[in-house]
């Protein structure tokens, strides 16, 4: 019987939570001028993964697209809970 490599996938290096911070300001920013609810626009991208939600306005969706969803919502998160405890 012939043995075969087993192949890792690296997992992309993680960005910092400044990168997310400012990515997050400009995609929200870039919804708010194209007259979108950076909010739902946001959180629909977020539960769907589907990039329609956001704007290529702006090169938002491209920004936004370097992130993984669980970053976002990690950083939202973390801030969210810095502002109520």
């Amino acid at each position: 019987m012939m043995e075969t490599a087993t192949h890792r996938l690296e997992r992309y290096e993680r960005v910092t939570q400044d990168e997310v911070k400012a990515n997050i300001e400009s995609v929200y920013m870039a919804l708010k001028e194209k007259g979108y609810n950076p909010i739902t626009q946001i959180v629909g991208y977020i539960l769907s993964g589907d990039p329609t939600y956001i704007t290529s306005h702006r090169n938002a969706r491209a920004l936004i697209g370097k992130l993984e969803r669980d970053e976002l919502l990690e950083e939202m998160v973390r801030e969210y809970l810095r502002e109520v405890l």
